[in-house]
């Protein structure tokens, strides 16, 4: 196979370049901290994505609000917040790969973070002895401390200056050698000497048991103490430790508790200080837990308060407890710990207690939750352990429903994809993404729509086809709307809106047909109709005005105070509020031709009227006039449209977050071809200018204006609806993913303060917008394991999944097990004395009868959330469960589902037609069965063979051919199944009882992970070694490795991108595009006497040819997914990839030098004037492990509209273009992909 000549392939060029864009952030968390960073009473949060910052804050709702999201360009390692003394505001310390430590201050009315301080310490990237990885403050925000993994501790002190601006100092060191930091934390002294608490594991002196095995090297609790008046950092007091300790958290200290510190141990909380005495308490026990398995705590989160502070951990396994201190009389002596079960939810990385009662929990896996706590446990008759019980048995709990806790929101992430297509195989013309997400119990199917997700609020039916659609207020000092007024080709309806939306009469308003009906003035209503209009005021005062003679109205335009409409024949009328509130005829004006459309600026706040109006002509022309009284509608500019311009609006919207900026006039085109057009407006003379052009459909395209956020926004209505808006300092154009509408309007009443009111069909419809800014819509199915790969049947279009587990239990064992659980709990309530206890042991119960503690309170197991709880009984390793999914793309449903036996797992699958069953279509599995993973061990692989049936809905089992080793990839060949086990590269063809080998290779290094085909050529992705090219010779049925690579890549992904090149993804992070050098041609790739293949290998055992890489690039994150595709019907090709925390991305080709020269110089001025916010230098950022290479970072590029004008327009004077110039450039590349 070879593609035709003369065809244009931006991938085949030799000078390839590509332009790297992100177009859905990462949606893990790998750091969550709480703060009051905008305000001294804003409760916001502040969350690390892998090398992201942004800053959360939730509404009034409790919906939790995407403030800022700033890419930083370096992985961001730890963050912390601190406050000064006696401050009011919280800063943010930042330590990532960049060898600096950074202070950042959010800064409100810039909505970014301001760089404060950053100190140089060591070496960039994460390093082991280099710090960066461990981050603390003083509780009083007086010192902070950085940590590396290793031997070196610097602190810093924090102080202001006279001008009251922060100052740091030099760094004081703390290094002791070989010492690994395991955790650290400040201690509470009130304002003595700053301390700082650290876990450290002491290698230096090696010892051995009696069978001279190597004991672990002790863990020590070690405080070190900065002297403010030496300017130095002492070592005050160390002691020995648990050997499993792993996490420290700081008790409050001087007026408001004990001080000291919590050590958390595997199964055991220890309170230590200096001069007290160890207080151990044992924790609950989830049941099902084996007895030799130590519990770890893995999230903390304190809550402090006048006269009150707990705190709240959590289990791996998702089990939150809340401890709490008791002290004798003086509060300065600690004389017990106390471990209460909370509740249970997803494990998380982090949890943060918010001031204002809420708790977010940033989930390790999976999605992010926000919840309300509803009482901390005082009256929760749960399992709770103390001091005294240890030394005693284990207390073991049963999980139960969120008590405590009520879910308010629940904050998506795809974290981690496992695997992704981009297919539309729901047949809705826009290509759907289709995503492999979760792990265990908490997988998902997920697809991907392009659009902002709708939530609809109401639907009703109405009578007729509805025209328009308008709501309206009785005063403009009214917070909510009155009424909904539906236009009909022969009458209007009103409806009141209330408690209950009820058609209502005798308002004034004629039942005709209503070409528009707005609020006027403070509290009258204007309808316009096609014979005149009526100005209804207070007290049904009615002003009727007629059209003269037999014209008709044809367009009209309305704002607060101002009126325009246009006649039969093209004269425009218009009118004007006077001081007595009424209209009068001010001025009129002939056009010479039919008016195709009307738009009228608002009246900015403090002012009497607006000064433009627009005017659509027939002649496709667009016509800017003054509504100055001096020059009354004199006509200032035209812009030449191409087309009817159906539609114009005229709008008033600013970048800026903040409400106080008046904002930039823009007027909006809506052209009969289906293209949206906007214009900047210059406000001193009427001129148009930067115009910005987007297609968005075939049918014609009508504006509506619409209130988001309390914000302007305009709704383009197509053969989809757009909103266009401003988020965060960027314009977006984006589609609803939601049925096609209307008309629109405004709405907000007490049960929806904000959405838009809209008619399609016949119907109306309330609904709302969130997720401003994101890209991308969702719709879930849940799945039973964690989804390994999928495939697309070719003729049905079903999506094919292989899940597995490993510790996990298949779900007809796990329901027996709990189900006998249930029974056992059951059978434990019936008993009056005191309760009988039985341990469990591998799964299951043991006869042993010990004394545990027995929840009084029933828990609805019906109703709990499997999702929350987790599995309740844990297999032990080598233990999987696995099956098969076939689902239906369009209903998202399961069609099919079968379970493997015998402890198998899956981890490959094709869909393959072999020869002589041309009319059938088989799928192929490949299975391990008892595999371990460390020590690795199995005891066979399997190849399944299925048949589909019943229409390709259903599967039947046809056989299973043994196989030595994992089976990790296989496709189709030739009608043939080709697979790669371990490292052997082999042919199968289908046979009766088994399938059939019919050629090998074993000349491969490691593993074969992927394998690609394209006519006899077979790419072959090596797990360690990257790419080989094989041929194959059917007349001899060998396989001929003729091109490799020259250097190890570590292959996560791949992507044949044309018939010499190929890309792929490494577990690192880095995107790697290589191609067969031309000099290898037909014959030698053929080898016709068969030496090379045989005898003629390279140096080093390697192939002869060697493929040349094209392109490096450092993403950041490992991507598990690369697909050539396009994302919009008769789009460009891009490169699009997923990475493994919910990233999505794409790399698009350049196909002009004059683009490659423009974003390349972009890049390089930008990397001077807008320096990475962590200190981590760009250049070396995206050269992490190979220097970059042909490759352009959008990411960089798109942070020039966020800059300040004066140094957008110093780099734009470097481009010899204007800064709009190259904001329109950067809309324009994004926009043609997407």
């Amino acid at each position: 196979w070879r593609p035709a000549r003369g065809t244009r392939n931006p991938f085949r060029t030799m000078a390839m370049h590509m332009y790297a864009l992100t177009l859905q952030k990462s949606t893990a968390i790998t750091k969550a901290i709480y703060g009051n960073f905008s305000a001294p009473k804003a409760h916001e949060i502040v969350v690390a994505r892998g090398k992201i910052l942004e800053l959360l804050r939730p509404d009034e709702t409790g919906k939790m609000q995407s403030i800022l999201c700033w890419e930083t360009f370096g992985i961001i390692r730890e963050i912390v917040a601190f406050r000064l003394v006696s401050g009011k505001r919280d800063y943010l310390v930042v330590g990532s790969d960049s060898g600096r430590i950074n202070v950042l201050q959010y800064d409100p009315t810039k909505n970014k973070f301001l760089k404060i301080h950053e100190e140089t310490f060591g070496k960039s990237g994460c390093r082991r002895i280099v710090p960066g990885q461990y981050l603390c403050a003083d509780p009083t925000g007086r010192a902070i401390m950085v940590g590396a993994v290793e031997k070196q501790k610097l602190v810093y002190i924090l102080n202001r200056d006279a001008s009251n601006k922060m100052t740091i100092s030099s760094p004081l060191e703390a290094h002791k050698s070989n010492t690994i930091i395991h955790s650290m934390c400040g201690v509470d002294v009130a304002f003595e000497n700053p301390t700082f608490a650290v876990i450290e594991c002491d290698y230096s002196e090696v010892e051995y048991d009696e069978k001279k095995k190597l004991l672990p090297p002790p863990k020590y609790l070690t405080y070190y103490e900065l002297d403010l008046g030496l300017n130095h950092v002492i070592r005050k007091w160390s002691v020995q430790t648990d050997p499993t300790a792993h996490l420290l958290i700081s008790v409050p200290g001087g007026e408001e508790g004990p001080g000291g510190v919590l050590i958390c141990c595997e199964n055991y909380i220890i309170y230590k200080n200096v001069d007290h005495d160890d207080i151990k308490t044992p924790m609950p026990r989830r049941m099902g837990t084996p007895p030799k398995k130590g519990v770890m705590i893995v999230a903390t989160a304190t809550h402090k308060q006048k006269n009150l502070f707990f705190f709240l951990v959590q289990t791996e396994y998702g089990d939150i407890f809340k401890i709490g201190l008791t002290t004798a009389e003086d509060d300065e002596e600690v004389t017990d710990v106390h471990i209460k079960y909370f509740d249970t939810i997803p494990t998380a990385v982090s949890i943060c207690i918010l001031r204002s009662g809420f708790l977010f929990a940033a989930s390790e896996y999976g999605d992010h939750y926000f919840f309300q706590i509803q009482g901390i446990g005082i009256n929760d008759p749960t399992t709770e352990t103390s001091t005294k019980h240890l030394g005693e048995p284990w207390l073991y709990f049963k999980p139960r429903r969120i008590k405590n806790l009520s879910l308010v929101e629940e904050m998506e992430s795809h974290c981690p994809i496992m695997d992704a297509k981009v297919a539309d195989l729901a047949k809705e013309e826009t290509p759907q993404i289709y995503t492999l997400c979760g792990k265990g119990h908490r997988s998902s199917l997920r697809v991907l729509r392009h659009g902002l997700a709708v939530t609809e609020m109401a639907a009703s039916e109405l009578p007729g086809s509805p025209l328009q659609v308008w709501t309206v207020k009785k005063n403009a000092s009214e917070p909510y709307c009155t009424y909904i007024v539906v236009s009909f080709d022969n009458g209007t309806v009103v409806l009141s809106i209330g408690e209950n939306v009820s058609e209502v009469r005798n308002t004034g308003i004629l039942d005709t047909r209503t070409l528009s009906l707005s609020l006027l003035g403070e509290d009258s209503l204007l309808q316009i109709h096609a014979e005149g209009f009526r100005h209804i005021r207070p007290g049904n005062r009615l002003f009727n005005w007629k059209a003269p003679g037999k014209r008709r109205i044809t367009q009209c335009a309305v704002n607060d105070r101002q009126v325009v409409i246009a006649l039969t024949g093209g004269e425009l009328v218009f009118f004007e509020l006077d001081k007595m509130n009424q209209l009068m005829d001010v001025y009129r004006k002939d056009m010479g031709n039919d008016v195709a459309s009307l738009a009228i600026a608002p009246v900015d706040e403090g002012q009497r009227r607006a000064l433009f109006m627009a005017v659509g002509c027939f002649d496709q022309t667009v016509r800017v006039l003054s509504l100055d009284p001096q020059n009354a509608l004199t006509q200032l500019t035209v812009l030449a449209v191409g087309a009817i311009p159906t539609s114009v609006l005229l709008c008033r919207m600013s970048a800026d977050e903040g409400k106080e900026t008046k904002g930039r006039l823009y007027l909006f085109s809506g052209l009969k071809n289906g293209v949206l057009i906007r214009s900047a407006v210059d406000e001193s003379n009427g001129s148009l200018g930067d115009d910005r052009k987007r297609f968005l459909g075939p049918q014609e395209v009508r504006l509506r204006t619409v209130t988001i956020y309390d914000r302007p926004a305009v709704m383009a209505l197509s053969r989809r609806s757009w909103l266009c808006y401003t988020y965060q300092g960027r314009f977006h154009v984006t589609p609803l993913s939601y049925e096609p509408l209307t008309d629109v309007s405004p709405f907000s009443s007490e049960q929806c303060p904000e959405g838009i009111v809209g008619i399609t069909g016949g119907s109306l419809r309330i609904v709302t917008l969130d997720k401003l800014g994101d890209l991308f819509n969702t719709t879930t199915l849940q799945l039973s394991y964690t989804p390994r790969k999928m495939a697309v049947h070719p003729v049905t279009n079903h999506i094919i999944v292989i899940e597995s587990d490993n510790q996990t239990y298949p779900l007809i064992e796990k329901k027996e097990m709990e189900k006998e659980l249930e029974n056992l709990d059951a059978e434990d309530e019936k008993e009056t004395s005191a309760p009988k206890r039985r341990r469990l042991e591998n799964g299951k119960y043991s006869d042993k009868k010990e004394a545990m503690d027995e929840e009084e309170e029933e828990d609805d197991d019906e109703e709990r959330p499997k999702i929350f709880l987790g599995d309740l009984v844990r297999a032990p390793p080598g233990k999987w469960a696995s099956c098969i999914r076939i689902v239906d793309p369009v209903t998202l449903q399961t069609v099919f589902s079968m379970e493997l036996k015998d402890n198998e797992a899956a981890f490959s699958l094709a869909v393959v037609q072999f020869e002589k069953s041309e009319n059938h279509w088989y799928l192929c599995v490949g299975t391990v069965k008892d595999l371990v993973m460390a020590p690795r061990s199995l005891t066979e692989g399997n190849l399944h063979v299925y048949k589909f049936e019943n229409k390709n809905t259903k599967l039947s089992f046809v056989h299973k051919t043994k196989v030595h080793d994992v089976p990790l990839a296989m496709t189709q060949f030739d009608r043939k199944l080709l697979v790669g086990v371990g490292r052997f590269l082999r042919i199968y063809a289908l046979g009766r009882k088994k399938l059939l080998r019919k050629c090998e290779n074993k000349n491969f290094p490691t593993t074969i992970s992927s394998l690609d085909v394209k006519g006899n050529r077979i790419y072959v992705g090596d797990l360690c070694e990257s790419f080989h090219l094989v041929r194959y010779k059917p007349s001899t049925k060998q396989f001929y490795i003729f091109a490799d690579t020259t250097s190890p890549f570590y292959l996560t992904s791949r992507c044949l991108l044309d018939y010499n090149t190929l890309a792929g993804g490494d577990k690192f992070g880095n995107l790697l595009v290589t191609r067969l050098p031309t000099t290898v041609t037909e014959e030698k790739e053929e080898d016709p006497i068969g030496l090379q293949g045989k005898f003629g290998m390279g140096r080093l055992n390697s192939a002869a040819n060697k493929l040349k890489p094209v392109i490096n690039y450092y993403v950041g994150e490992a991507m598990t997914c690369l697909q050539k595709t396009s994302l919009v019907p008769a789009g460009p090709e891009v490169l699009f990839y997923t990475t493994v925390m919910g990233g999505l991305g794409i790399f698009v080709p350049f196909q002009s030098r004059e683009d490659i020269e423009f974003f390349s110089h972009l890049e390089m001025h930008l990397r001077q004037e807008n320096p990475p916010l962590c200190g981590r230098d760009h250049l070396s950022f995206r050269s992490y492990y190979t220097p970059v290479k042909e490759c352009i970072d959008g990411d960089l590029c798109e942070q020039f509209s966020a800059l300040d004008y004066k140094k957008q327009r110093n780099i734009s004077e470097e481009l010899m273009c204007t800064p709009q110039e190259v904001i329109k450039k950067l809309e324009e590349i994004r926009n043609r992909v997407l």
